[in-house]
């Protein structure tokens, strides 16, 4: 005999069930948005006609379209999406903070410097290309953040204070760069990709964040008992058998990491890893098992179709994806922040 939801909460894995077919719908109607004519059929044709299963009667052109550009962009949108949700979910249980995010540690704003350093500087002589300067400057940023924190006493309050630091130090850098060094067109594109950007999507960026994000996933996941009993303090934490100090550790890292690939890959979005943890939290409660999966399940839905709202909004002028998911996010925030203060 299972236990009655809460009232106004609906279980878990009814909404994995019906998300999953409701994602891969969103990614195939997001392929066909665009100038080019092509249809869910014409889609599912080329996808079977490159997994070897049959042949297709669409065009060169229309395969190049969708195999090349707009498949791995839907793709690269909904893994995004899902490791920022996941990523924001477990940072709030760990840190036990409501409004942490996954750019909290600095993240977002070291990829920042890694990039511009890289565009604008030249550093790397042309061997290293901008995903991977962010993705080294994510990194640094992350380890000097976790020294300072580490320095202060390592207690969670010190970990945010430092992530705050950290994420001033670097965007000041990041400016400083741009209005010392940078000329007018390399000042867009770089205001461009640091809105968020998922332009320059590519196979072996939808694969290398995909194989992350599961990790994080399963890893997390497989955790999720720890992260319930993190809601009940450190101490109590620790008398339920919880290496805290360690587990923290490995969370904080795998997060950092995840956050740094997926900025890497698409610059910095926002308000998808703080908002979809509170939305899926109303939705389902906050046990972790179910948490997490929902969480990653909307947050892939979210962001495929925020990235063809991105893309259609001002045709032909496409619009960063985070300049969306902000205008977006804000008011979702306030909704639920409202709601949960009329619960409280």
């Amino acid at each position: 005999m299972t236990a009655a939801l809460p009232a106004g909460r609906l279980p878990g894995t009814a909404i994995v069930l019906a998300g999953i077919p409701a994602l891969l719908l969103s990614i195939g109607v997001a392929v066909t948005l665009g100038p080019a004519d092509l249809s869910l059929a014409d889609v599912g044709s080329v996808v079977a006609d490159r997994l070897g299963l049959l042949e297709t009667g669409v065009s060169r052109i229309g395969q190049g379209i969708v195999w090349q550009l707009r498949l791995p962009r839907a793709l690269l949108a909904a893994v995004c999406g899902s490791g920022l949700g996941v990523c924001g979910a477990v940072l709030q249980s760990v840190l036990r903070n409501p409004l942490a995010d996954p750019f909290l540690l600095g993240v977002s704003a070291g990829a920042s410097t890694g990039a511009v350093s890289i565009v604008v500087l030249g550093l790397g002589g042309g061997v290293v290309g901008l995903t991977a300067g962010a993705f080294a400057g994510a990194l640094v940023a992350f380890a000097l953040v976790m020294l300072l924190a580490a320095l202060a006493g390592g207690a969670t309050g010190h970990t945010v204070l430092a992530g705050v630091a950290g994420t001033q130090l670097f965007s000041a850098l990041t400016s400083y760069i741009v209005i010392t060094s940078a000329d007018a067109e390399q000042t867009r594109g770089v205001l461009f990709w640091l809105l968020g950007s998922l332009s320059g999507a590519r196979w072996n960026d939808v694969a290398l964040a995909g194989a992350v994000c599961a990790g994080c996933l399963v890893l997390c996941q497989s955790r999720a008992a720890a992260l319930d009993a993190f809601a009940f303090g450190q101490d109590a934490a620790a008398s339920l058998g919880v290496r805290v100090a360690r587990l923290r550790l490995v969370l904080l890292v795998a997060t950092a990491l995840l956050a740094a690939t997926l900025v890497a890959a698409a610059g910095a979005i926002g308000f998808v890893g703080l908002v979809l943890p509170q939305a899926a939290r109303l939705l389902v409660g906050p046990r972790h098992r179910v948490l997490l999966p929902v969480t990653a399940v909307l947050g892939a839905v979210l962001l495929v179709w925020v990235d063809v709202l991105a893309t259609t909004i001002a045709a032909p002028q496409e619009v960063p994806v985070g300049v969306v998911t902000a205008l977006v996010g804000v008011p979702a925030f306030a909704v639920l922040l409202v709601r949960r203060g009329r619960m409280s």
